[in-house]
């Protein structure tokens, strides 16, 4: 068994250090993501390699038209088998929505952290916030560690350990947290900001509710939030039967069934038709989202 990223398996084919000559079964795991973060190309080079009949298998909690079209291209009449929608939000997991001003947001951390005991898990998209939040929370007396792309490798390790074997209480991070790192007894996520894609959101309130557990996620909106993003925040709620703050209830936009399709075709977002989605439009524009600068240093995890 071979466990690697695109980017080194790619690499390991060309200089001829590996071979798929007697490969059997091939799995992509977070299909999603390696999509979003740019390695399409990469994966279409490393299944040229394949010559014989190999199994395929993807997984993938969102499964965005990318996916299902490099599903149908790669594969033999494709099986799609889902546990639930495809892009839901875990039913397990309490969904709390709160408005909170840019400026409050980091005292009010402190009152979030009053609803579960640790462990917790506090999000943050960028690496400026994760390090401002850990240094206040340090200062508070909270033990605190966090992790980001720009830490070096051992720091990364340290931090993720030392979460692990509950020597710290809270794990401040970007989205290299989301994916990939299991953390099985998380109580509480926390969402500093909302992040541009839904799908981001998704996979972060996944790090709870595992296992059969119930977990709590607490997540900061503000005027800063896109009306895009908040519509689909809003479908997600009322799928899950959850609470719905005011301020995304007073936006309207109840999502609908057409043609058998909830949402958009090619992101999964609830609140918005494709015609809408600024995920396609980026796409069609030959722009990426922004994602790779943390989630490419990850490959040492």
């Amino acid at each position: 068994m071979v466990v690697a990223t695109p980017g080194r398996l790619k690499d390991s084919l060309e200089k001829k250090k590996l071979n798929f000559y007697m490969l059997k079964y091939w799995c992509l795991d977070e299909a999603d993501r390696l999509m979003d973060v740019g390695f399409e190309d990469d994966i279409r080079d490393i299944l040229s390699f394949v010559t014989g009949q190999v199994q395929k298998v993807f997984f993938s909690a969102t499964m965005p038209q990318k996916v299902r079209d490099l599903a149908s291209r790669s594969m033999v009449q494709p099986i799609v088998v889902n546990v639930g929608r495809a892009g839901a939000a875990n039913l397990d997991v309490i969904q709390e929505v709160e408005y909170v001003k840019d400026e409050a947001r980091i005292v009010y951390l402190l009152e979030c952290l009053k609803k579960t005991p640790p462990p917790v898990l506090i999000f943050c998209s960028n690496q400026s916030d994760v390090d401002d939040v850990t240094e206040y929370l340090l200062l508070k007396g909270v033990e605190a560690a966090s992790i980001h792309g720009g830490k070096e490798q051992k720091e990364r390790k340290d931090a993720v350990k030392s979460f692990k074997q509950g020597l710290k209480d809270v794990l401040v991070a970007t989205d290299v947290a989301s994916k990939g790192l299991d953390f099985p007894d998380i109580r509480h996520v926390i969402n500093f900001d909302m992040p541009k894609e839904i799908e981001d959101y998704i996979h972060r309130i996944g790090r709870t509710g595992r296992c059969g557990k119930t977990g709590v996620a607490t997540t900061f909106i503000n005027i800063n939030v896109p009306e895009i993003t908040l519509l689909d925040l809003k479908g997600l709620l009322l799928e899950a039967k959850q609470k719905i703050p005011p301020i995304l209830m007073s936006l309207g936009g109840e999502y609908d069934e057409i043609n058998g399709m909830i949402g958009c075709a090619y992101c999964g977002g609830l609140g918005h038709r494709v015609t809408e989605c600024a995920k396609l439009a980026a796409h069609r524009r030959g722009k990426n989202q922004g994602f790779v600068d943390d989630r490419m240093m990850l490959s040492g995890f």
